[in-house]
Order: structure tokens, then C-alpha cells, then sequence
């Protein structure tokens, strides 16, 4: 299992990333920065706090179930699917209620914010394979 600072280390960087990332792409398409900043440093704050519960949540049923926390492609789907469907059941109120847009405008963009992230996820996730791998290829040469 991973240790706490990891969890913190790895849930921090994705989100300032993809905060980053998000109010750059959506400034660009027209919406309020200023209102985007602020949505998204409270999903961010948020989508922290349940990435670190989630993640603990998860790998110790992982762990009594599996006695493992090595996860397979179909938990890594499990996961991920659960995760965001958590953080949408919690998000999508608040933003609805937190925006002034008509509702059909909220949840198309409330869509697209999650699709963004999905995809941001995706690459996340495949970036730090790519580090990790070279890591280990690293160490195992030069032993």
C-alpha cells in the first residue's frame, strides 16, 4: 500500500495541474476566469479531500478482500468509476446552486469539466507510468 505522503503528494500535484489546465482551456472558450478560479479551487479542495478518503476507503477493502493492493486493470476501472461517481454526486449540487447560469448551461458545462478531467486523468495517470517504469529500469541498471 502507499504510504500518506504519497497520497497527499500525488492527489496535490494532479489537482493543481488540472486547475491549472482547466481555467486556461475554459478562459480561452469564454467563461469568467475569476468565477472558474473560484469554482475550481473549491472542487479542487474538494476532489482532494475525497481522493484521499476514496483511495484509503478503497485499498484497505482491496486488502481485507484480496489480501493484496495490487490492482488489475478491471479494479483500476472500478476504481476510477467509482471515484468519479462519487465526486459527481457531491459536485454536481453545489455547482448547480453555485452558478448563475440556466440549468441546461450548468450541466453541459458541469459535462464538460468532467469529461476534461477524465481525459486529464487519463494522462495523469499514463505520465507517471512512464516515470515510474523509467525509474525502475533505472535502478535495475545501474544495481
Amino acid at each position: 500500500m502507499r504510504t500518506r505522503l504519497d497520497r497527499i503528494r500525488h492527489a496535490v500535484c494532479f489537482e493543481i495541474i488540472g486547475l491549472i489546465l482547466l481555467v486556461g482551456v475554459l478562459s480561452q472558450l469564454g467563461f469568467d476566469s475569476g468565477r472558474i478560479g473560484v469554482v475550481g479551487i473549491a472542487f479542487s479542495i474538494l476532489a482532494t479531500g475525497w481522493n484521499y478518503i476514496y483511495n484509503i476507503w478503497f485499498d484497505r477493502i482491496l486488502y481485507r478482500r484480496y489480501k493484496t493492493a495490487v490492482k488489475t486493470t478491471a479494479i483500476r476501472i472500478i476504481h476510477s468509476l467509482g471515484f468519479e461517481a462519487g465526486l459527481l454526486f457531491v459536485t454536481i449540487p453545489i455547482f448547480v446552486l453555485g452558478t448563475k447560469k440556466l440549468l441546461y448551461g450548468r450541466l453541459l458545462f458541469l459535462i464538460l469539466v468532467w469529461y476534461f478531467f477524465i481525459s486529464f486523468m487519463h494522462m495523469f495517470i499514463i505520465l507517471l507510468m512512464i516515470v515510474y517504469f523509467q525509474y525502475l529500469r533505472y535502478n535495475k541498471i545501474n544495481k
